[in-house]
């Protein structure tokens, strides 16, 4: 290992290839913390006008109450429907979870913060920001774009002509003519190269990591961490036992080259692009315009009928009906849009949860196939790992869809009772708290890739490790 140490530093490739993917992951990392820090500056400035907005409401609620303020009744504050739909909607808010700047994955396509209001859901859950299309299908260069696909080339570089190049230049023969076997040898380069470019990515993730910005003091954050450093390794550990199987076959270093290269081509090219087409041909999204025109039809139907609504709905519902002796009368518009929201939800129903299967199909076809490419089994644990994966974002739903339900919880009954809110009900609201998912859990999650990566390693290694037996020392 010494001798071969010497033999790569005389031609400075160590220092060129540190060069080379030192620059790309501090250039992923500033990537990754630029996006971080803007999801950041989003949130700060949505919560912000949230609390300029209600403190502004605390000043106003009293004005009126005194007849110093005159307000419409679409804009009074007081009026459960006019705060619980426009008024005094809340946030909503995923913040970055702490190793997110290391991978953005899928978080440029999710949302990660919505204003909940008494209206259906799906009125909120599908007013997305307007984002630059061309960078949303190309995707974001972070580091662990720079894993994935720049990681695996320096290692086929380091190793595509592990035994051909001594082979060729003909001090083979007289490295074996001493008492050392070729598979020493081998894996003894193997083992420098290995120890030297997994230190390096390793390290320089580290460094990443520090250049990020990440909250190594977050829970969870190092455990996150050193599963993160270990995939690493076990991807970096694929491409060594490929680059030794191939070497294995006795092949001219040029030979060589363009087989690797055609392996880099298959496993992270095309076998991921095959599986997405397939995925997406066996289990088509329903169009967004179709969901768009189900909940206009569904509200226009809706309200039309909204006198039928309301009676049917306080009939399921009779605890929330306005005392006997209240104000009579046709129902006021809150009444009416109570009963409108609740039957447009149902009557778009089908099409979210056709929605909703579907991605559910795509995500276990993606976990079923996923091991055919190592590619994708790193890319799904450091996504899971960077918290930008389709995973946190379901969790993320289920608690906005949660915080709803208490939302209109909250509203609904002084709708329909026709209740005034005073400036002590601001502090009864209720609030969102995004709750992480379980630390456990996601180390879990990426322990399987782990060991999914772990497995062709051996696959390969081991039969290309006994194959060196038979290498033709000569000839």
């Amino acid at each position: 290992m010494k001798y071969d140490w010497r033999n790569l530093s005389a031609d400075r490739a160590p220092l060129t290839v540190a060069l080379v993917l030192g620059t790309a992951i501090a250039y992923g990392a500033f990537n990754g913390s630029e996006w971080i820090r803007f999801q950041n500056r989003a949130i700060s400035e949505a919560l912000a006008e949230e609390r300029e907005r209600f403190d502004r409401i605390r000043s106003e609620i009293p004005r009126i109450e005194a007849g110093e303020m005159t307000v419409s009744a679409f804009a009074d504050p007081r009026q459960p429907q006019s705060f619980g739909r426009s008024v005094g909607t809340r946030y909503a808010v995923m913040p970055p979870a702490p190793l997110g700047a290391l991978a953005i994955g899928q978080s440029d396509l999710y949302p990660y913060y919505f204003r909940v209001s008494t209206s259906s859901k799906a009125t909120f859950l599908n007013n997305d920001e307007v984002e630059n299309p061309v960078h949303l299908l190309s995707g974001r260069f972070d580091l662990a774009f720079v894993l994935l696909y720049l990681y695996p080339l320096v290692i086929l570089a380091f190793s595509y002509n592990l035994v051909s190049s001594e082979k060729e230049s003909g001090t083979l023969a007289l490295t074996l003519s001493q008492p050392v076997s070729l598979r020493r040898v081998v894996m003894a380069k193997v083992l420098l190269r290995a120890a030297f470019v997994a230190a390096l990515a390793v390290l320089l993730s580290a460094a990443g990591v520090i250049i990020g910005g990440a909250n190594l003091a977050a829970e969870g954050a190092w455990p996150r961490l050193l599963v993160w450093a270990a995939v690493t390794a076990a991807y970096g550990a694929f491409w060594f036992a490929l680059a030794i199987a191939v070497n294995a076959m006795g092949r001219g270093s040029a030979t060589n080259a363009m087989i690797l290269a055609g392996g880099w081509l298959l496993f992270v090219i095309v076998i991921p692009s095959v599986l997405n087409v397939a995925i997406q041909a066996a289990y088509p999204v329903p169009s967004r315009v179709e969901l768009i025109q189900a909940i206009r039809v569904a509200g226009d139907e809706s309200t039309r009928q909204g006198s039928k609504l309301m009676a049917r709905y306080l009939e399921d519902h009779p605890e929330l009906a306005p005392p006997s002796n209240g104000p009579g009368g046709p129902p006021d518009f809150g009444t009416l849009q109570v009963a409108v929201n609740e039957a447009t939800e149902r009557s778009v129903q089908p099409v979210l949860a056709q929605f909703d299967a579907q991605l559910a199909n795509q995500q276990k076809m993606v976990d079923r196939f996923r091991y055919l490419s190592p590619a994708i089994v790193a890319q799904s644990a450091f996504n899971d790992l960077a918290g930008s994966s389709a995973h946190r974002y379901k969790h993320f739903l289920a608690g906005v869809d949660e915080y709803h339900r208490q939302w209109r919880g909250f509203f609904v009954p002084r709708i329909l009772k026709k209740e005034k809110l005073g400036a002590g009900d601001l502090d009864r609201l209720p609030v969102f708290t995004f709750r992480e998912e379980p630390t456990a859990d996601v180390t879990a999650r990426a322990g399987v890739a782990f060991a999914g990566l772990l497995i062709p390693v051996l696959l390969a290694g081991i039969p290309a490790v006994m194959a060196l037996r038979r290498y033709p020392v000569a000839g």
